[in-house]
């Protein structure tokens, strides 16, 4: 029994941001009913390729990128635009913990199905709409996109290589960090707000915004700028108060970050890597020499680095206790002998025949472990099920409301 299994929540969002926050409350156990557009389904699901494989080999319907934020879920297709759909939300919401939809600002109003509807129904609901800009303000009307508010907000001033170096600009994260703290964000605030309603008996309404969060998430770097008000700048892998703290690549083409914080830990790096003089050379004996000096030391310490490959640099820089770490393939990090510990990768049977293989979450409980049960659902898999389970439709109902394109 996961820690939130006595939870049901009716999942209106798409795409990343919203599935995220409720794939986090299905893995602790929540039944979450993920509801989309009949025939289409979540955006992402044909976001490909790559595509999930059946048993023979050959490519499904379901995006990669649809399978990394939908296990655990069930999927129930609905024309929510129509009266018979709405109507089928609403009593859906009525035996409903949580609603979770990322609608643009006033969309779902128009189908009754914003919060103040379906508080009507469902008095102490937990209500979270997720947007790009928030519900309120100048922008509000505004779609908003992980890459754009990336941008907006900050992120990508202070992330990238430094002007006037190779490759030098502004750069977005490999990942949507905007959704996916988005989700994270939501995920907290929705147990929250869930924790207050079982205290109080009273829910609530979460404004979750992309842009809120990217500015949030800055963390140090907004509090470097509010406290000195001069802004970051981008410094690429090196360190603007510390040197070495970078990346180097090694003699097989291979990536390392060394980390030396201090200059016993530069010592036992330049030692290791036979070039121990360095050390001794007054212009890098100390940290703040090292950093006036960033310009002729760097190029010297790549070329020693090149001389091993990333393996001997790491068991080297190990055993002289020099922090490092390698920069990994996914190939690399899925073999890694920690991450296999940790068994962060899971194999799922699909509903096509195949195995659907996902990342585990990484939350570890003692009592009530998350637990990865279900693929992620093809669409409309269990819309049969949830109606005659949840609202007690019958086939002919059922086949009724697919004749006329409702499910």
């Amino acid at each position: 029994m996961g820690a939130l299994s006595h939870i049901r929540v009716l999942d209106l969002s798409r795409v990343l941001a919203g599935p995220w926050a409720t794939q986090n409350l299905a893995d602790l156990g929540a039944d979450v009913i993920k509801v989309e557009r009949p025939g289409v389904g979540d955006d992402t699901r044909s976001w490909g390729p790559p595509y999930q494989r059946d048993a023979d080999g050959n490519d499904t319907a379901e995006a990669a990128y649809y399978l990394a934020a939908n296990r655990n879920k069930r999927s129930l297709t609905l024309d929510i635009s129509r009266p018979e759909g709405q109507a089928i939300v609403r009593a859906l919401a009525a035996q409903s913990d949580v609603v979770v939809e990322n609608y643009k600002v006033g969309q779902l109003a128009k189908y009754g199905l914003d919060y103040a509807s379906l508080k009507a129904v469902k008095p102490d609901l937990v209500y979270c709409s997720v947007t790009g800009f928030g519900q309120n303000g100048p922008h509000a009307s505004r779609a908003g996109y992980d890459f754009i508010i990336q941008g907006i907000g900050g992120f990508m001033s202070i992330t990238g290589e430094r002007d006037g170096l190779p490759g030098g600009g502004p750069q977005k994260a490999g990942v949507a960090i905007a959704d996916l703290m988005t989700g994270m964000y939501a995920s907290l605030a929705i147990m929250a707000a869930l924790t207050h309603r079982d205290r109080t008996g009273v829910g609530q309404y979460i404004d979750m915004a992309l842009l809120d969060t990217q500015v949030a998430m800055l963390a140090n770097m907004n509090t470097n700028y509010l406290a000195s008000e001069k802004a970051p700048v981008r410094w690429g892998n090196a360190h603007p108060n510390i040197v070495p703290y970078q990346t180097f690549q090694t003699g097989d083409d291979g990536w390392i970050i060394v980390a030396v914080g201090n200059d016993g830990q530069f010592r036992k790096f330049v030692e290791a890597g036979g070039e121990a003089a360095l050390a001794d050379d007054a212009r890098f004996a100390t940290n703040p020499s090292r950093v006036r000096h960033r310009e002729v030391l760097v190029p010297i310490l790549a070329e020693m680095v090149r001389k091993f490959g990333k393996d001997v640099w790491i068991d080297k820089l190990e055993a002289a206790g020099v922090p490092c770490g390698p920069i990994n393939t996914l190939p690399e990090v899925f073999a890694h002998p920690q991450v296999v510990a940790r068994e962060m990768a899971v194999e799922l049977p699909h509903p096509s025949g195949g195995v659907a293989r996902l990342v585990a979450s990484p939350m570890k409980m003692s009592e009530t472990p998350p637990v990865a049960r279900t693929a992620p659902p093809t669409l409309g898999q269990h819309s049969d099920d949830i109606l005659r389970e949840r609202l007690g439709f019958d086939d002919a109902e059922i086949a009724a409301l697919r004749e006329s394109g409702i499910v």
